[in-house]
């Protein structure tokens, strides 16, 4: 089977695709004929080295299989396994034995774990997740980082009620994926962007309000005009923007601090202001299968913009690097 291989570091030239063996599954765990993936910022990161010495990297060094979201089918399963069999539609949850709590595991796929850009692979049981039959394999292999991240950036530590007001940042998948859980669950999203372009079809998929940040120096005061002070600020631009965002909270706001576009990451302003900024860090396999089952139950439907095969994942990866595409980049598998 291929497979693709990173160095943290040294960029997205020197992603390689390789012929790999694969051997059986072993006690507990789950083959797993891997059909697509797609890109997310942090697979950027890996890619050039962004944490790199600052925060002492992602991946702990040497070549890495990268990605984190992905479906695919079961193929074989080792000895002792009965929470999948053959034949199911799977996802591996982002860190593989993350499955409750709020204590995070550190074998986290595309980091310190080899990661889905490969055709076949053996994953812990326990770490996979179903993918319902509503749901497209490409739609499920959003879920995993950025599907979940904006899962619990709204729902986590000050859930979001119906009526409330969201900000998302961008048309990535963090901020699309927000905005669509958000809608579902009866809230109203103000959406920015620097494309007109893009605030037309994030209108067109449910925004109540769009502002394009660039054009419009006065977007933050707008912002909370609309809203009467926003409940949720999804945070994916980091430092850079957190002064801003602060000028749109309502009393009882907060900023889910997930990202760095921009800048390093808002956490580090923790305590220099009496607002709410909460790190949000993805999440476990619970918190994954009810957003799964809310998205069952509600219609969700992510958006996937573009897909290239694996041969050129470094395409992929410019693409995603570009910040042209609406949603997520996809990677086919097959």
């Amino acid at each position: 089977m291929k497979a693709a291989y990173i160095t943290e570091g040294e960029g997205i030239d020197a992603i390689a695709v390789k012929a790999v063996d694969v051997a059986p599954p072993a006690p507990g765990e789950a083959q797993v004929r891997l059909h697509c993936a797609t890109i997310n910022f942090r697979d950027l990161i890996v890619a050039k080295g962004l944490l790199i010495p600052s925060m002492g990297g992602i991946t702990g060094g040497g070549p890495r299989i990268p990605m984190s979201c992905a479906t695919g089918v079961v193929t074989a399963v080792g000895e002792g396994v009965s929470r999948v069999k053959p034949g199911d539609r799977v996802s591996p949850i982002f860190a593989q034995s993350w499955l409750h709590g709020r204590e995070p595991s550190m074998d986290m796929l595309g980091g310190m774990a080899d990661g889905v850009a490969r055709q076949l692979a053996n994953f812990s049981a326990e770490g996979l997740v179903h993918v319902p039959d509503e749901l497209g394999d490409l739609e499920a292999a959003t879920f995993a980082c950025a599907g979940l991240t904006a899962w619990n950036a709204l729902f986590l530590d000050r859930p979001l009620q119906p009526g409330e007001w969201v900000l998302c940042h961008g048309t990535g998948g963090v901020s699309l994926a927000a905005m669509q859980f958000a809608k579902a669950h009866g809230a109203h999203v103000i959406l920015t962007s620097s494309s007109d372009a893009k605030l037309r079809r994030g209108k067109a998929l449910g925004a109540d309000v769009v502002l394009n940040y660039r054009s419009d120096p006065d977007w933050a005061a707008k912002a909370r005009a609309a809203s009467g002070g926003v409940h949720i600020v999804v945070d994916v631009a980091g430092a850079k923007q957190l002064d801003a965002n602060l000028q749109t909270l309502a009393p009882d706001g907060m900023i889910a601090a997930i990202g760095m576009l921009e800048s390093e990451f808002s956490w580090a302003r923790i305590g220099s202001t009496q607002a709410r900024i909460v790190p949000i860090n993805v999440g476990n396999r619970d918190e994954h299968e009810a957003m799964i089952a809310f998205c069952v139950k509600h219609g969700v439907r992510p958006v996937v913009d573009v897909v290239y095969d694996l041969d050129r994942i470094r395409d992929a990866f410019r693409h995603a690097e570009s910040g042209r595409f609406f949603g997520k980049v996809g990677i086919n598998l097959l």
